[in-house]
């Protein structure tokens, strides 16, 4: 009784916080009744983090468009991602605990073979065109990569296999899957393509102290030109900013149409002043643009980094601040933290 368990947030001397394991054990006297208490607290923040950074490499893996599967040191298969379901047929749940020979098509000899585990037995990584089977019965043309794990005393405890079909089917698939993450006016990331790569940059923010910047950019008078020169015009204008945004940013930055005339820009690796300055870049050139018909079109920018604890919606929030601050100063400017 009176026994506490949990955990809660500290907060160190320079104002960081961390997460601890919190117990506390009664002490009592001849009576039972409590006459201490013994707190004990264990920082388990790196524990916390390390199971996060688990999380996502497990995401990053099962969302991979390669078809990838481990199995045990006997074969078994114990792992499979969804990209191995588009190339193969099998779902994971139908090949989990079964042998990769499910794959084989009669195409390769034995010669192939004891090539094959001569490289795996000595450690070694395989890599070969291989011709495998497809569920539906066709032949699926892959370039296949099996790599040996160890355990900590050299033993070989897992192969990992990596598949990439080389077949205008997976094509199409990747196909497909650009147009539900691409916006089919601009080519940019739609919004929820864009709303998964700003939880991803949030994470590695937070797990690696690495610190990025957010834009927020908007058409200013944008329903006038609709209103006045036709949809057709506005789209133009609105392709127009999706170009610039691409050539004034690095190929490691993100940048998503938002919704309507509305635009995000992601920047890894960018602090405050450095993203400020690729604002007002974009600001000008853009501004320097005349449209036939429509005169010169101009941007309000709203910028801000990321700062301890930030969520999607605490960023966002702060950055479309800094996007209303930049309309009521007069439009066609840069407002940052």
């Amino acid at each position: 009784d009176g026994y506490f368990s949990g955990s809660t947030i500290n907060y160190r001397k320079n104002g960081k916080p961390y997460l601890v394991e919190w117990n506390i054990t009664p002490i009592n006297d001849e009576a039972g009744s409590p006459r201490f208490y013994v707190s004990i607290q264990k920082d388990i923040t790196q524990l916390h983090a390390a199971e996060s950074t688990g999380n996502l490499f497990a995401k990053a893996i099962d969302a991979a468009y390669d078809g990838i599967f481990i199995t045990n040191a006997e074969g078994t298969i114990e792992f499979a991602n969804q990209g191995f379901e588009i190339i193969t047929g099998y779902t994971p749940t139908e090949v989990i605990g079964r042998n990769p020979s499910v794959l084989k098509s009669g195409r390769h000899d034995k010669t192939f073979y004891k090539g094959l585990w001569r490289h795996l037995n000595e450690g070694l990584p395989f890599r070969a065109m291989v011709v495998n089977r497809h569920k539906n019965g066709h032949e699926i043309h892959c370039q296949q990569t099996i790599t040996p794990v160890k355990n900590a005393n050299g033993e070989i405890t897992h192969f990992i296999s990596i598949i990439k079909d080389l077949t205008d089917r997976v094509f199409a698939e990747l196909k497909l899957r650009e147009q539900a993450s691409h916006d089919s006016l601009t080519g940019l990331l739609n919004r929820r393509a864009g709303e998964i790569e700003l939880d991803v940059v949030l994470i590695q923010a937070q797990e690696q102290d690495a610190s990025f910047s957010l834009l927020m950019l908007d058409i200013d008078d944008f329903k006038t030109i609709n209103d006045t020169h036709g949809h057709p015009r506005g789209d133009d204008v609105i392709k127009k900013v999706a170009e610039t945004l691409m050539e004034q940013t690095r190929k490691t930055d993100k940048c998503i149409r938002w919704g309507g005339e509305e635009f995000i820009v992601i920047l890894p690796a960018c602090d405050h002043d450095k993203a400020s300055f690729i604002a007002e870049k974009i600001r000008a050139m853009m501004a320097e643009n005349v449209f036939d018909g429509i005169g010169r079109v101009t941007l309000s920018v709203g910028v801000t980094e990321f700062i301890d604890n930030d969520n999607p919606a605490s960023i966002l929030g702060r950055v479309d601040q800094r996007l209303y601050a930049a309309k009521k100063a007069g439009k066609n400017k840069v407002v940052t933290d």
